[in-house]
């Protein structure tokens, strides 16, 4: 049996509007405790609005050996791409 907390991954959001970004992870006994570590060592200058914390076991990620079977169909969809829209100005974040 591991006597280590688990490990959970901490997002950022750095002002509203924006999203959410990986800041990097910290251990703790659950999710009260991982918020108020994740806040102590990666906000410490006021550095964001909002905080998420997901334990690490939770995560699911894609094998980069796989890229171009998952991504690649993507490709074909050109009308998910921004580029038919104008962006009017002075709008920001999108």
């Amino acid at each position: 049996m591991s006597k280590e907390w688990p490990l959970w991954e901490v997002f950022i959001r750095a002002k509203n509007g924006l999203a959410h970004k990986h800041a990097g992870s910290v251990h703790a006994a659950d999710a009260r405790m991982a918020l108020e570590a994740a806040r102590d060592t990666y906000t410490r200058r006021m550095e964001g609005v909002s905080l998420w914390v997901v334990p690490s076991v939770s995560i699911t990620a894609s094998d980069p050996g796989e890229a171009e079977a998952l991504f690649a169909p993507a490709q074909d969809k050109v009308y998910r791409h921004p580029t038919f829209y104008t962006v009017p100005d002075g709008v920001k974040n999108i």
